[in-house]
């Protein structure tokens, strides 16, 4: 298949391109390259070294002998381009990660949480518009978050994947019908996948396109099959207290002998999955897509649920770190459970990497290897969700 990946440099998107070309598709990234632009403004960088996209690409090339095409646009302000794109090359797919990924970035000031909902909103609905003005029947596959749900208000019931049964008593008859889980967004990046949700339930009902929408946990890991094979490969690795996630945190603070940075009670529940599960279920969706008229497919894309504490007590036995309890710059519940559906995946044949069997092995190859590029004045997370 002919297929496009949107945010194709970034952290999901570089080792989907190269996993879908190693199963041989037609792979082109579609990148502005923000967020080497971003490093650079916050003044640091991805623990692992990551090349130039040239470099990659033709490391890659040299490697498998495969091809990934690259080009440079900014998908929210070159529509037009765009357009032309879309009619030219008519892929079958268009993966879409295209997207400031960040919650504390987006919370960051007003200047980032402008840029969030102006690149967000405006990428996704120039796909759209495009793909309808085209008239060309790419299916997508977007990247969501689990952050659309929110956290604690769910109870003991699962939260299933994307629909939710409802029951309304009229004047002479009860009807039942399906709509969207209902939304309760943490920071204004998750506000955005709320209002993709939106957007894509309107254009799959009016225009038919065809549209899968994961809710993906937090992802964990560096490494894939295709980014071991050479360094210059390597995935990112973010720590820094804007785009680091809990997990990394805790791995890379561990390999320099820095207390495990808790915040709050650490009661709070998320949901992880491992980067090479990530790119398994992109091909799984692409391999399984909805029909035309179809409302919009939603995947749970998660494999495990830990609270925060108990993660930094897991890697704080594995590495003998200490751990360490600081204020929670996030406006949130200080202790909530969180139960997910993920009966799709698994049904699709989803055999999923665990934390308890990949972590060592991360500490080892990336935190412990890397160390000596960690910044330690980027640790603390200085993004406040209420100004004091």
């Amino acid at each position: 298949m002919k297929i496009w990946i949107l945010g194709g440099d970034g952290f999901c998107g570089w080792p989907t391109a190269l996993h879908l070309s190693d199963q041989g598709h037609d792979v082109t990234i579609l990148d502005n390259l923000v967020r080497r632009q971003t490093d650079i403004l916050l003044e640091v960088s991805s623990l692992t070294p990551i090349t130039p996209i040239s470099t990659r690409i033709s490391v890659w090339h040299d490697i498998s002998g495969k091809k990934i095409k690259f080009l440079k646009i900014n998908l929210a302000n070159e529509y037009y381009l765009l357009l032309e794109l879309l009619k030219k090359e008519k892929p079958d797919v268009i993966v879409h990660f295209a997207e400031q990924r960040s919650a504390p970035y987006s919370m960051k000031s007003a200047e980032t949480k402008r840029y969030t909902v102006d690149n967000n909103i405006r990428v996704t609905h120039n796909l759209l518009v495009a793909l309808v003005e085209s008239k060309v029947n790419s299916h997508i596959v977007h990247l969501g978050t689990m952050g659309v749900y929110g956290y604690g208000w769910s109870g003991k019931t699962p939260i299933p994947e994307g629909y939710l049964k409802m029951s309304i008593n009229g004047d002479k008859e009860k009807k039942t019908r399906e709509i969207l889980y209902p939304a309760n967004p943490g920071s204004v990046y998750h506000m955005t996948k709320n209002l993709d949700q939106l957007m894509f339930a309107f254009y799959a009902k009016n225009d038919g396109i065809r549209i899968t929408d994961l809710h993906q946990g937090i992802v964990w890991g560096t490494q894939t099959i295709q980014t071991k094979q050479d360094e210059r490969l390597i995935n990112r690795f973010d720590y820094d207290g804007d785009y680091g996630t809990v997990l990394n945190r805790f791995l890379m603070e561990a390999a320099i002998n820095y207390p495990l940075t808790v915040h709050g009670s650490g009661g709070q529940t998320r949901a992880f999955i491992n980067i090479q599960d990530t790119v398994r279920c992109i091909e799984l969706a692409i391999l399984n897509p909805p029909k035309n008229g179809d409302r919009p497919a939603i995947f749970n894309q998660v494999t495990e649920t830990f609270k925060v504490v108990n993660l930094a007590k897991l890697v704080a036995k594995l590495t003998g770190a200490t751990i360490d309890y600081l204020d929670n710059p996030r406006n949130e519940a200080a202790d909530n459970d969180l139960f997910v559906e993920n009966k799709q995946f698994l049904a699709l044949g989803l055999n999923s990497v665990k934390l308890n069997d990949g972590l060592m092995s991360e500490i080892e190859q990336i935190a412990l290897k890397y160390a000596s590029r960690i910044d330690k004045t980027k640790i603390p997370a200085r993004s406040l969700w209420k100004t004091k």
